[in-house]
């Protein structure tokens, strides 16, 4: 355990106890242990090498190449749980992995529906979402069910809000390991975010609300979003853990 954790802290693994405890328990073997140190050590993403990752207490399926859910992003799921009503609608939008779809409809009764872009997240999501909800690939609202446009009352999306400028300044587990797709939010980061706006106006019920994460800086124009579509909006920050959620509140809510 020492040896392993030398190695990782070394390496410039900030949580390197945690780590090792973690890929000690996953390896069979002595071989297995040394090639995920190997690889852990390389950069990859510690959740690709187990397969999985904890969030908000349950274990979601994560696999390679595929967005790993942050810890700030249980503040946005959360605020999702308490805006969910039971016989509900709820869309996770940008859904990766369903981390937080699968967060929602385990707490509330509701009628779910994730999407994302990327297939193999969905892939994902399809595991991670068995018996809570149904995934779907295509690029934003595009693969809804045509039913569902008016119905939905919670759209909660975990858009890629990363400026393009500054996805070389990430962490290589990040940079190099997850798709594109899933952090860069264009020019100022709030492409995708808009996008996600402007086409809930289609799908909201009467009363609903839109959410995503942001980054601080990004709220002025994130709200200027959301009233130029008829949205009222509120943020919600949890600074323990750097998290920022912008809410979107839609005619009668």
């Amino acid at each position: 355990m020492h040896d392993v954790v030398t190695r990782l802290r070394a390496a410039g693994c900030v949580f390197a106890e945690d780590e090792a405890r973690l890929l000690i328990a996953d390896a069979a073997t002595p071989a297995r242990l040394e090639e995920l140190i190997t690889r852990r050590i390389a950069g990859e993403p510690l959740e690709h090498l187990l397969g999985w990752v904890e969030f908000l207490g349950r274990r979601m399926i994560v696999a390679p190449g595929v967005f790993v859910p942050r810890r700030r992003t249980e503040t946005l799921a959360r605020q999702a749980i308490e805006l969910a009503e039971p016989g509900g609608v709820v869309v996770d939008m940008c859904c990766g992995c369903g981390a937080v779809g699968a967060a929602v409809a385990a707490s509330v009764d509701v009628e779910l529906h994730a999407a994302d872009i990327d297939p193999v997240a969905v892939g994902c999501a399809e595991r991670n979402l068995a018996g809570l909800g149904h995934a779907h690939v295509g690029d934003l609202f595009e693969p809804l069910p045509e039913h569902l446009r008016g119905r939905v009352d919670v759209v909660v999306a975990n858009v890629p809000y990363v400026p393009t400028e500054e996805i070389a300044m990430m962490p290589p587990e990040a940079r190099d390991h997850e798709p594109k797709a899933a952090l860069d939010g264009g020019t100022d980061g709030l492409d995708v975010a808009r996008r996600v706006i402007a086409g809930a106006t289609d799908w909201l019920a009467d009363g609903g609300h839109v959410l995503f994460e942001t980054s601080v800086h990004q709220v002025p124009a994130a709200v200027e979003s959301l009233a130029r579509h008829g949205f009222g909006a509120r943020v919600v920050s949890d600074e323990d853990v750097g998290a920022t959620v912008v809410i979107g509140v839609g005619a009668d809510g």
